[in-house]
């Protein structure tokens, strides 16, 4: 019995080969399958179980039996909703969250302006020493933040900033930006001096993929740089601003390391001063891991909401001049 003939094709100089049998061709398309298989199980391990872990604990209560003393005497039942109705109605959230309403809206429009106006200056050809420029206004970020806190807290310290060491010779007033509202503003700086170098490299990369030709027509139209910039730069890199604005509101969300480093350093910031913070204090101060399991829920849900509000908010809005 003859064995079936092998398809064979002539590639451009005439040569033949032959084509690849079905087996191989199903072990080709499945190997991208079996690369995402390490990723996915790490995945699956750090992220999706911890969260539906939370989730689980989120639902859950401890009951205490008499003097919850003895074998028995704390168990944990189903409570439903009630940790979330608690959440909702807990003053001290609610309180954080407006604050770090507060703190965002100084935050990321500073952040993003100062963002913008560096990758701008950075693109301009008048511009010298880019590299050294662009690595010292990046290097703030590399540092970590609780160490940048810790660092800015000393600086804010009456006793031994050398700021008002240099107003106090100067006999100019010395405020004391640990203490009421100036406190928004010292958690501010913390977060814009760090996080505009990341910003600024998203947004100078997203400058250096303009294409040259753009420039030379618009100088051929008799443009000024500024019009360059306002009409032309600014415009074609709204992407990379909407993904920097987008990571600027889950960062301003999240916000824990710069209030809990300054936390020692004043009476201005309590325990529960951002909604992380009472996350925190809830599950290892108080012992109530169910209850701030809940509250990290709500807080992953806001999060995801308002993130996703604001990406269809944009989109829509391309969408429009797309079509016009």
């Amino acid at each position: 019995m003859k064995s079936p003939a092998r398809r064979t094709s002539y590639g451009v100089k005439g040569a033949p080969y032959a084509h690849p049998s079905p087996t191989a061709l199903e072990r080709a398309r499945s190997a991208p399958y079996f690369f995402l298989i390490p990723a996915s199980f790490l995945f699956l391990l750090f992220f999706a179980l911890p969260i539906g872990y939370a989730v689980w604990l989120s639902f859950r209560k401890v009951r205490v039996s008499g003097l919850g003393l003895g074998a028995g005497a704390r168990e944990e039942v189903w409570a439903g909703l009630e940790n979330y109705t608690g959440a909702l109605s807990d003053s001290e959230l609610l309180g954080g969250a407006l604050r770090v309403l507060g703190y965002g809206c100084i935050v990321v429009p500073v952040m993003l302006g100062l963002a913008l106006l560096f990758a701008l200056m950075l693109d301009s050809e008048k511009v010298r020493l880019t590299p050294f420029t662009r690595l010292a206004i990046f290097l703030p970020y590399a540092i970590p933040g609780v160490v940048a806190a810790l660092l800015w807290g000393f600086l804010y310290l009456p006793d031994v900033s050398p700021f008002h060491f240099v107003l106090d010779r100067l006999g100019l007033p010395q405020p004391d930006l640990l203490d009421g509202g100036p406190l928004y503003l010292a958690l501010s700086n913390i977060a814009v001096w760090g996080g505009t170098g990341f910003n600024m490299i998203v947004i100078y990369t997203a400058l250096r993929a303009i294409p040259a030709e753009v420039y030379e027509a618009a100088r051929l139209d008799g443009a000024t740089p500024l019009q360059i910039a306002l009409r032309i730069k600014i415009p074609m890199v709204a992407p990379s601003l909407v993904l920097t604005f987008f990571f600027s509101i889950i960062a301003t969300l999240q916000v824990f390391n710069e209030p809990t480093t300054l936390k020692p350093l004043t009476n201005s910031v309590s325990t529960t001063w951002s909604p992380l913070m009472k996350v925190y204090q809830d599950a290892f101060g108080n012992g109530d891991i169910h209850a701030a399991a809940a509250q990290a829920t709500l807080i992953a849900l806001a999060t995801l909401v308002l993130s996703f509000g604001f990406l269809r908010a944009a989109n829509r809005r391309n969408k429009q001049e797309a079509a016009r």
